[in-house]
């Protein structure tokens, strides 16, 4: 099987192919399967990953270093940029990311500012991997987010995805929708005007002939839903001011849903999706965070050996 990822960096999801995404995910598979014998043990024991978290994180961060102490690799980094120089010395990012990547071979990063992922591949010297760039993208979420989908139906192909809450700052909800003309799916976007996806992306999702429509209700579209992926509303991207209410999936909505519907969230959550639900056998979300692990063990598997490792 031929590895087209090898010393590839991950800026956008749009950087993979459908072979390539097929590939990653069997990959993944291949570890889910196996995750008590834990295989590849020693495959990147060569390496050094480079673990750089200039914004909170828990599950992409852990699950990233777990992944690579999983396949022998060593980690390096931060997960509170308050204590480099970048912030308290006032190092630019540009030369930060410099020197990080001749620490390293691969360079995990996460950074508030939209764009910081592309600078970084254009500055550092080996392949980087964007955990989230602002309200920009997340493409391993959104990888994740595909494989999770894959475990629970017999394929993606003609899904009815339904995208609730913040959809104007979830950079999970930018990335995911991007790849939605690959597997043919039918998207119902579900939030108040203030939160609505940016027009870029409409824009983008007429151009690939992506069938979607707007919807102020949970209660209009949830028989249609094959997945609800909710989201919380960020309010750490607006105002101290805004006031903005959450659209709350509850037991009521459930109740009209399609006995196999899975509920999907990138966590953390907050009112959006109450506890009460986790017991159900639509939640799906501790599953898809799990599943994390698994696609981020296969996407350093891939980027740094020549030939895939099953």
């Amino acid at each position: 099987m031929k590895n087209t990822l090898y010393q590839q960096s991950l800026i956008s999801i749009q950087d993979l192919s459908l072979e390539q995404l097929q590939l990653l995910f069997t990959l993944a598979e291949y570890y889910r399967s196996h995750k008590d014998s834990r295989p590849n043990s020693t495959l990147l024991e060569e390496k050094i990953i480079g673990s750089t978290f200039f914004e909170a994180s828990t599950r992409t961060r852990l699950s990233f270093e777990s992944a690579a102490y999983q396949l022998g690799a060593k980690v390096i980094g931060f997960s509170d940029a308050n204590n480099t120089s970048f912030a308290t010395k006032g190092e630019s990012l540009k030369d930060s990311l410099r020197i990080i990547g001749s620490y390293c071979d691969l360079l995990v990063m996460r950074h508030p500012a939209a764009g910081s992922a592309r600078l970084a591949a254009e500055t550092a010297n080996v392949p980087v991997i964007n955990a989230g760039d602002g309200a920009n993208q997340h493409p391993t979420q959104t990888l994740l987010d595909l494989f999770t989908m894959q475990t629970a139906f017999p394929h993606l192909e003609g899904l009815n995805l339904v995208l609730v809450g913040d959809l104007k700052h979830g950079r999970t909800i930018h990335s995911l929708v991007q790849v939605a003309h690959l597997f043919k799916m039918r998207l119902y976007f579900v939030a108040i005007n203030e939160l609505s996806l940016p027009e870029t992306l409409l824009f983008q999702l007429k151009c690939q002939g992506v069938e979607f429509s707007f919807h102020q209700h949970l209660e209009d579209v949830i028989k249609k839903a094959d997945v609800i992926y909710m989201t919380r509303i960020q309010k750490e991207r607006m105002r101290p001011d805004d006031n903005l209410q959450p659209l709350v999936l509850n037991q009521n909505l459930l109740a009209k849903a399609k006995a196999k519907m899975k509920i999907l969230h990138p966590l953390p959550r907050r009112e959006e999706l109450p506890t009460e639900l986790d017991t159900t056998p639509h939640a799906y979300y501790f599953e898809q965070a799990q599943n994390g692990l698994y696609v981020r063990k296969a996407l350093l598997s891939l980027i740094l050996t020549k030939e895939v490792p099953l």
